[in-house]
């Protein structure tokens, strides 16, 4: 019996795997992390990454079609370019409406002039102090205040997708969303690679990054996490496992639900409880029977500036794929994602059933479907004046770990990585 226990011992001892040790563990590979991570890679310094999805990629999804081997991006931040023959629908019946997009130009250069006293917010949450009234005001408010903007109000709207009731949120956050980046897509156009595949710098970045990443895993516990270094305890793939690392670089939604295994005191805590998100979803539809050319844009027809009354689809749109459509989904709060999935699908059968196709085929196929909650995190007004935002940067470095991602910045990869590049690697490479 002795020597059955002294057997069993041994061969539970040989099964634990050695702690993984690495200079700097990063959480979350998205935009942010991933380029972190291989900024640090290529600085000669050792990470881990631990990813819950099965690949890099954050809120870039990616569909190949089996048979074309067509790449369909159905997640594309630019979405606010609808293209010239779209169809402007009730967001409720699905119905044609007579809605007419109006002249822009006048209102892109009164709104840029405004912009323009700003310069800071293209870099982050860099805000003067006292904080300017108009970036706390309601964007319906402050486009009351400066009526000339008025015309460009749906055009941002539709830009601002995953934001919520984009009218009542602080102006700040417009002038984030749809910044000097955004204005200069809009104006001269995007590059995009020639296969129309914006998952391939992730499918690269992850050949380079090798066993360096955990995929399908999540930190369940931090046993560690102060100035003498990093302990996490993670379930992955390959049972639970110990990490070890000089510091933490986090980059998931920095929302107090999301970082409960990293043991928040009470200085993070308050702030992390504060964020709030509306709900954000996307998917891809099939068997739809509408026309492979269909385009449809949401509006609100009795709405101020027709902004669309969440929640309902933002938009359906064909892909490059022929008869796969994408149907762009928003909500002012996260909802059942049940109920989105019967909504999307029930938005399909009004437009057939409006007459927008010509052989009713029945209920549509939902392909694939992804929800990003949480997307676009606020906050309220009054903590944006009381300096919520400087107290939310003085975190870097607080219990050695630091913090990037779009609730850092925007939802905008270049200015992502700018910010990572100017505010984030530099402490983080400092004494490794």
């Amino acid at each position: 019996m002795l020597l059955g226990f002294a057997l069993f011992t041994s061969l539970g001892h040989s099964q634990v795997k050695k702690p993984i040790i690495k200079d700097v563990a990063i959480i979350g590979g998205g935009s942010s992390g991933t380029y972190a991570a291989i900024r640090l890679h290529d600085e000669g310094k050792s990470v881990i990454l631990v990813e819950k999805e099965i690949a890099l990629g954050g809120h870039n999804n990616i569909y190949i079609d089996s048979a074309t081997k067509q790449a369909v991006n159905y997640v594309e931040k630019l979405s606010g370019l609808y293209p010239p023959n779209v169809t402007f629908v009730d967001i409720d019946t699905a119905q044609a409406t007579n809605y007419t997009p109006p002249d822009i130009t006048a209102a892109l250069r009164a709104y840029i002039q405004q912009l323009s006293q700003y310069p800071s917010l293209d870099e982050g949450y860099f805000l003067p102090d006292p904080v300017p009234e108009d970036l706390l005001l309601p964007f319906q408010k402050f486009v009351a205040k400066y009526p000339d903007i008025g015309n460009l109000t749906y055009t941002i709207s539709q830009f601002g997708q995953g934001l919520g009731d984009i009218l009542n949120q602080p102006t700040l956050y417009i002038f984030k969303i749809f910044g000097f980046n955004v204005i200069n897509a809009f104006t001269s156009g995007v590059i995009l690679p020639t296969s129309r595949n914006n998952h391939e710098i992730y499918d690269r970045a992850s050949k380079i990054l090798g066993q360096d990443v955990l995929y399908r895993s999540t930190v369940i516990s931090t046993r560690q996490r102060d100035s003498k270094g990093i302990e996490l305890k993670v379930n992955t793939l390959d049972g639970t496992r110990i990490i070890k690392a000089k510091k933490l670089l986090i980059t998931i939604p920095p929302k107090l639900t999301t970082l409960i295994p990293f043991t928040p005191d009470h200085r993070e805590s308050t702030l992390f409880n504060e964020f709030t998100s509306a709900g954000y979803y996307t998917s891809l539809v099939r068997k739809t029977s509408l026309p492979a050319n269909l385009s449809t844009s949401s509006v609100g027809p009795d709405a101020p500036f027709s902004v669309a009354q969440l929640p309902g689809p933002y938009s359906v749109s064909p892909t490059s794929v022929d008869g796969v459509f994408t149907v762009k989904y928003g909500a002012q709060h996260p909802l059942p994602e049940e109920y989105v999935q019967g909504d999307i699908l029930d938005f399909i059968s009004k437009l057939q059933n409006n007459g927008f196709s010509g052989n009713y085929s029945g209920r549509a196929n939902l392909l694939r479907f992804n929800s990003h909650v949480p997307f676009e995190l606020t906050i309220s007004p009054g903590r944006i004046a009381a300096g919520f935002y400087r107290d939310l940067y003085a975190l870097q470095g607080y219990r050695n770990t630091w913090y990037t991602g779009a609730a850092f910045h925007v939802h905008d990869s270049t200015r992502v990585w700018n910010f990572t590049e100017a505010f984030v690697l530099p402490g983080l490479l400092q004494g490794l």
